[in-house]
């Protein structure tokens, strides 16, 4: 494999019940909190505390960050950041840079009132969705309700909200890497808001992420559809007759590796007939091998799709 790919390569091949090291755990988890999350919208669920809860569970899953807290929201009073010229040996509470509600039932109720304000018809009627979307992550990155996890369960939020006011379609969306790349700028509009009620200033810098992860995800997509365009046209110039093929493109597409077996389960055909089916497409220069010859459930990818996820 190029080096390019190898830290990707390393997230996209790991066990998810048996990841190498902790940190490829979270990268996992996020992903599985994610597929849990969106499988449970798509069957109608609304967003509730229960839910994020659920969530934040399996996000904190043999993390380093796991306790005893975990899939519920905080009991413990928590701060944010330390503010520039606090003294060091200054309580926690009082050089802090931002400190959220107090944990009980007014931290759930409040966290509640939001998620019933981000689905009310009224709300969505008068505001603006981006501008709803953005106000809406403020209040749950100000509740802070959970110990751990509420950066990343914070921005899908974003999705979330996008996807009930149908301004997304598909859960497509990435929002984390813009905001992660400006953290610190991300950290000053919000304290912003708090500390001067600047929000025409972060309701700026939230809509150009949404637009700017936007550009991106589009661009992507085109390039995913130029390159089954291409999968599809290597086919049907080839020997290779069966509409399998061309689904074994397509799957190849959506998912980034899998194993032979699994095509084996996708397709509904037999086992000898997955394994000859990939190596045709390896012939066609579609699908390589990831592992080398004789690895235990080796997989197979498509490069071409590697190089636009990567980007």
């Amino acid at each position: 494999m190029e080096g390019t790919y190898a830290p990707l390569i390393e997230v996209l091949t790991a066990d998810e019940e048996r990841p190498p090291n902790l940190d490829l755990r979270e990268v996992l988890n996020y992903v599985r909190m994610g597929d849990t999350a969106f499988g449970l919208i798509e069957s109608g669920q609304q967003l509730t505390v229960s839910m994020l809860e659920q969530l934040q569970g399996i996000l904190m899953r043999g993390t380093r960050s796991e306790g005893g807290n975990s899939g519920a929201l905080r009991d413990h009073q928590v701060v944010v950041g330390q503010r520039e010229g606090a003294h060091p040996t200054a309580p926690r509470i009082h050089s802090a840079r931002f400190v959220p509600s107090p944990p009980g039932l007014d931290l759930r109720a409040s966290l509640q009132d939001l998620l019933d304000w981000m689905v009310d018809a009224e709300i969505a009627h008068e505001i603006d969705p981006v501008v709803a979307a953005a106000l809406a992550h403020y209040q749950f990155e100000t509740l802070h309700p959970f110990h751990d996890g509420n950066g990343r369960i914070g921005r899908f939020i974003i999705v979330v909200h996008l996807l009930g006011q149908q301004v997304l379609l598909e859960p497509t969306l990435t929002v984390s890497p813009w905001f992660e790349a400006r953290r610190s700028e991300y950290y000053d509009q919000l304290l912003a808001v708090s500390t001067r009620g600047d929000w025409d200033s972060y309701i700026r810098f939230f809509a150009t992420g949404l637009g700017s992860s936007a550009d991106t995800t589009h661009e992507r997509m085109l390039a995913l559809v130029e390159v089954q365009k291409s999968f599809k046209e290597r086919i049907r110039r080839s020997t290779l007759r069966a509409d399998t093929a061309h689904t074994l493109a397509d799957y190849a597409i959506a998912n980034t590796t899998f194993t032979v077996r699994a095509v084996e389960s996708y397709l509904s055909i037999s086992y000898g007939r997955a394994n000859s089916l990939v190596n045709q497409l390896v012939q066609l220069g579609i699908l390589a091998p990831l592992d080398s010859v004789g690895a235990l459930n080796r997989r197979f990818y498509a490069p071409e799709v590697l190089d636009v996820v990567i980007g």
